[in-house]
């Protein structure tokens, strides 16, 4: 809402507390990034964010919280990817443009958001707070995908499941890209390409399979 043209004051201080919480996340992240997870403290966070330390919890209970809000907008830098593909795309086909358009964008930002997942991925004590914002975003592309096909989120299993299933798969194929990380460096991208395929491959040709002979 605006008088005269000007934006209120309810709508600047939104956008204050917006910009608080960029600067803490980026700041928690740059230096998990830089320095290892275990070294980043909370007054070197707010240090570095500029901001006084009890202004910190304002926004976020821990560390972990901060340092994986960083890394959760690549998540729905994703969903909103995969909502602006074209309509007739299939939803697998729709799932490998959005996550291929995230990764290039990442790489065209000098390969920061992937030296953060590199981090992430080896802090063990990131990982209840990464779990926790996958779960938000698999609610986000399962009503994506609802959209998308035409379903009720609410009657139909279909987008839970092919959300929760995505996802996973998602996660697997970065988790055995990742592996393939040289010290200080990040993995080839062309491999990336090819580990997504593969696992959509895996999705599109179904999951039921018949048992080995005995």
């Amino acid at each position: 809402m605006t008088v005269d043209g000007e934006p209120t004051t309810a709508g600047r201080r939104e956008r204050k507390k917006s910009a608080t919480r960029a600067a803490i996340r980026d700041a928690a992240l740059r230096l998990a990034v830089r320095d290892g997870v275990e070294n980043v403290t909370l007054d070197r966070i707010a240090g570095e964010a500029d901001i006084a330390l009890r202004t910190f919890f304002n926004y976020f209970s821990s560390k972990e919280e901060a340092v994986v809000a960083g890394a959760a907008g690549d998540f729905r830098a994703f969903v909103a990817a995969f909502r602006a593909r074209p309509r007739g795309e299939s939803v697998l086909q729709a799932l490998r443009e959005g996550v291929l358009d995230v990764m290039d964008q990442m790489v065209s930002d000098e390969r920061d958001h992937i030296s953060a997942l590199v981090s992430i991925r080896g802090a063990p004590s990131l990982v209840p707070q990464l779990l926790a914002a996958l779960a938000a975003q698999e609610d986000a592309f399962a009503e994506a995908i609802a959209e998308r096909v035409d379903a009720d989120t609410a009657g139909s299993l279909y987008p839970r499941l092919c959300a929760a299933t995505a996802l996973a798969t998602l996660r697997i194929t970065l988790d055995r890209w990742l592996e393939e990380s040289p010290p200080g460096g990040v993995p080839s991208f062309a491999t990336l390409r090819a580990e997504i395929d593969r696992g959509i491959a895996e999705l599109a040709a179904g999951l039921d399979r018949p048992g080995a002979p005995e």
